[in-house]
This record gives structure tokens, C-alpha cells and sequence, in this order.
């Protein structure tokens, strides 16, 4: 699997543009550039401000010809209320699935096994060391404004109960993660997926059955 961090290189921002997408390359983050969420693309500088914050992470992936990817960032990335609220509870970070096929594969495995179902757009919410605990596909506004509240109030003062979950859903996609070949990526990206299938490991509970 390739992790490299390609995009996370970009750094310079146009001074009347709020997130970090306006240099990158792909139509679809280019689609998100002008949003007042604060997105960052997938990288090494993402990761490391959501530690340096202590803060989780909200990925959000699509693609450019995606309907209801269009649908949710009209309804939810495009209206300032929803983003003011993303954008202090977490380090916001919006994946093509065209361009990073292998962090989408690792993720919708998560979320289709988690929920039954999966598809484009696609919300996880994780911790900054990549370990998700709570994802799912298109949310209408009040869906994802409450969700985002009750993440926000769990990673605050039930820590450890996040924590918990996102070490529970380990197992449930460490097969995908170990099938995924490391090839010409650097030690800090290796060490992100190395984090991701650690942890993605002792997912079901054993004692009550299911996971989380």
C-alpha cells in the first residue's frame, strides 16, 4: 500500500482562501476549496496538527462525479454554521477515493462493516493516530451537526471510552491493512498504516458478541 503523504507537501494558502485545497491537483479537492470548512488534504502536516491539537480527525472522501458528494458539501461544507462546528471540534481532511484508492479501501471496509453498508461521500471520524471509531456515508445537516456534537462531547469526557472503541474495531479491518503492500513510502507514513493495523485488531467483544 502507498501511503506517500503526496499531497501533504502542499502548504501555501491564497490569503482569501480559508482551507489548504487550492493548490492540490485532483478536480474533486479543488471542488471543496472555496468551503469554510477548514480542510486539509491527507498528509503528514494533517496528522500531526490533529496530535499537536489533541484533536480527532473528520475525513470526508469522495470524488468529482460523486451526486451525493455534491449533495452533502452544498448542504453541510458549504453552510458556515456546520463548519464553524467542524472546524473547532476537529482537523478536517477530505480524501479522493481516485487518487487514494488504498486509504479509501482501508476505510470503507471499516464503515461497511461497522454499518451494513457503504458508499460515496464517505464521513469517518478517527483518532489522530488514523484509528476510527464512528463513520458512516451521506449525513443530511442536523444528522452530521448531531453527531458531531455527541463525538465532540465523548472524545471531552469519555476519553478512554473512545479510545476503547477504536481499538475495538481493530480486527475488523486488519485484513485489509495487512493485505496492502508497502511500497515507496517513507517511515512516517509506513508508521501511520502500521498504527492503523495495530490497532484495527481485537475488534469484536468476545464477551457480549458484535463490535463496539
Amino acid at each position: 500500500m502507498n501511503m506517500t503523504h503526496a499531497s501533504g507537501s502542499q502548504n501555501s494558502t491564497s490569503p482569501t482562501q480559508l482551507n489548504r485545497l487550492a493548490n492540490q491537483a485532483s478536480p474533486y479537492l479543488l471542488q471543496h476549496a472555496d468551503n469554510p470548512v477548514d480542510w486539509h488534504p491527507w498528509g503528514d502536516e494533517a496528522f500531526a496538527k490533529a496530535k499537536k491539537e489533541d484533536k480527532p480527525i473528520f475525513l470526508s472522501i469522495g470524488y468529482a462525479t460523486c451526486h451525493w458528494c455534491h449533495v452533502m458539501e452544498h448542504e453541510s461544507f458549504e453552510d458556515p454554521e456546520t463548519a464553524k462546528i467542524l472546524n473547532e471540534a476537529f482537523v478536517c481532511v477530505k480524501l479522493d477515493r481516485e487518487e487514494r484508492p488504498d486509504v479509501d479501501r482501508v476505510y470503507m471496509t471499516f464503515v461497511q462493516r461497522r454499518t451494513g453498508r457503504g458508499g460515496w461521500p464517505m464521513t469517518v471520524f478517527m483518532t489522530h493516530e488514523g484509528q476510527p471509531f464512528c463513520g458512516g456515508t451521506y449525513f443530511r445537516r442536523e444528522h452530521l451537526q448531531q453527531i458531531v456534537a455527541n463525538t465532540t462531547t465523548h472524545s471531552r469526557d469519555r476519553r478512554e471510552d473512545v479510545l476503547r472503541t477504536a481499538d475495538a474495531y481493530a480486527e475488523m479491518v486488519a485484513d485489509v491493512a495487512d493485505g496492502l503492500e508497502l511500497v515507496e513510502t517513507d517511515d512516517s507514513d509506513a508508521e501511520i498504516l502500521k498504527t492503523m493495523r495495530d490497532a484495527l485488531g481485537a475488534s469484536f467483544d468476545h464477551a457480549h458478541g458484535g463490535y463496539g
